[in-house]
């Protein structure tokens, strides 16, 4: 092996220590916590046999490299992680519009009753 594939083996293996502290803190969900483990279980798999893998998918997609194949499927990782993010961020815009309205409508509310409290003073 070559060290490269060490260090990878280190921060992965440490990544995925993080990842379980931080499900037993209850900072991530159940999901969150399967995908995080799996996502680095498979890179760990591809750290430890990188060769035999690449080319087990250049030959799955019909590359001419092997290094090509990784590059392939990095890139659609990366493109699913990114809708993951995207639609994180979505629901959270959604959450705060929603909460906003409810907070504009209470104050309002609030606004006429004080409204009516000063009159009647």
């Amino acid at each position: 092996m070559y060290a490269v594939q060490y260090i990878t083996i280190v921060i992965v293996l440490a990544l995925m220590v993080y990842v379980l502290g931080r499900y037993g803190r209850k900072e991530f969900e159940w999901g969150d916590f399967l995908f995080w483990e799996a996502l680095l279980l498979g890179l760990l798999i591809v750290a430890i046999f990188p060769l035999e893998i690449a080319n087990e998918i250049k030959h799955i997609l019909g590359l001419g490299r092997g290094l090509d194949a990784l590059f392939v499927i990095s890139i659609g990782l990366a493109y699913i992680l990114m809708f993951r993010v995207y639609l994180a961020v979505d629901k959270t815009e959604r959450e705060i519009t929603e909460l906003t309205r409810k907070i504009a409508m209470e104050l309002e509310e609030i606004n006429k009753r004080l409204e009516k409290i000063e009159k009647n003073l």
